[in-house]
C-alpha cells in the first residue's frame, strides 16, 4: 500500500512548519501550501530528510477557487489525501478597543480563518471519500485557546476561532460514519512569529503565574499532537478538543 499522504497548510513556517516536520517523521508524505509562489528555503530538503515525499502549492485559503487546485496538487503528487491540516491563519489586523473594530478589519480575520477554512475542509473531504480509504483518516484543524477564552482586544480573532469550534463538531458528526477522524487543536501561548511582537508581555505574564506550566509552548508541542491525532490511534475520539496550553485554559479560582 502506498504511503499516507497530508496536506499543511501554512506549513513553511512556526506552528504548520512544525506539524509538516512531525508529520514526515510519522511516514506521511506531505504537501506544504503557502502564500509563497515557492517554497521557503531549504523546505524540501527539511521534509525529504525525513524520509517523505515532499510537495508544495501556493494557496491563499480565503480564495475558494484556489482550494480545488490544492486538492488536486495532492492527488497528483500523493494520489490520496490521508490528512490536512488546516493551520494558515491570520491574527487581529489591529489589536484595540472592540469598540473601534472596523468591518474591513473583521473580514479579513474571517475570511481567512473562518470562511476559508471551513471550505477548505469540505473540499478535502469530498476527495478524501472519492478515493480508497487508508488505515486513517483525519481532517486537523489548529484553533486556539481564543476559541473559549475572550480577548476583548482582539475580539475578531476570537469569532473566528470559535467559529470553527463549532465546525469541527459539526464536521465529526457528518464524517464519523465514514471513519474520518475530525479534530481541534487548541495551542495556548506559543513561541512563533506571530507572538513574537508581544513576547515580553507574555514572558513577564508567564512569570506571573498565567500559565501553569510556566513556560512557552513551542511549535513542536503542536506538531506532536497533531502526528499523534494523525496516526489514526484516537479515532474514537473524533470530535474531540485537544489544548496544548500547559494548562493555560483550565479555570482557576
Amino acid at each position: 500500500m502506498s504511503r499516507p499522504a497530508a496536506i499543511v497548510t501554512g506549513g513553511a513556517r512556526g506552528i504548520g512548519l512544525a506539524c509538516a516536520e512531525a508529520l514526515a517523521d510519522a511516514g506521511f508524505d506531505t504537501l506544504v501550501a503557502d502564500l509563497a509562489e515557492k517554497p521557503a528555503h531549504g523546505l524540501a530538503e527539511n521534509i525529504a530528510a525525513r524520509g517523505a515525499k515532499f510537495a508544495y502549492a501556493r494557496c491563499d485559503i480565503a480564495d475558494l477557487a484556489a482550494h480545488q487546485r490544492l486538492v488536486d496538487a495532492a492527488i497528483a503528487a500523493f494520489g490520496r489525501i490521508d490528512c490536512v491540516v488546516n493551520n494558515a491563519g491570520v491574527g487581529a489586523v489591529v489589536r484595540g478597543d472592540l469598540l473601534e473594530l472596523k468591518p474591513e478589519n473583521f473580514d479579513r480575520a474571517l475570511n481567512i480563518n473562518l470562511r476559508g477554512t471551513v471550505f477548505l475542509s469540505q473540499a478535502v473531504a469530498k476527495a478524501m471519500l472519492a478515493t480508497p480509504a487508508g488505515p486513517a483518516r483525519s481532517i486537523i484543524t489548529i484553533t486556539s485557546v481564543s476559541a473559549a477564552m475572550a480577548s476583548p482586544e482582539r475580539a475578531d480573532y476570537c469569532i473566528s476561532k470559535a467559529g470553527l469550534s463549532m465546525w469541527v463538531k459539526n464536521l465529526a458528526l457528518r464524517l464519523a460514519a465514514e471513519n474520518i477522524g475530525v479534530f481541534e487543536v487548541r495551542p495556548g501561548i506559543i513561541r512563533t512569529d506571530m507572538t513574537s511582537g508581544v513576547s515580553a508581555k507574555y514572558d513577564a505574564l508567564i512569570e506571573g503565574g498565567l500559565v501553569p506550566a510556566k513556560r512557552w509552548g513551542e511549535a513542536g508541542d503542536i506538531g506532536a499532537v497533531v502526528a499523534a491525532l494523525a496516526s489514526g490511534k484516537f479515532g474514537f475520539s473524533t470530535g474531540s478538543v485537544i489544548d496544548v496550553d500547559g494548562a493555560l485554559s483550565v479555570p482557576r479560582l
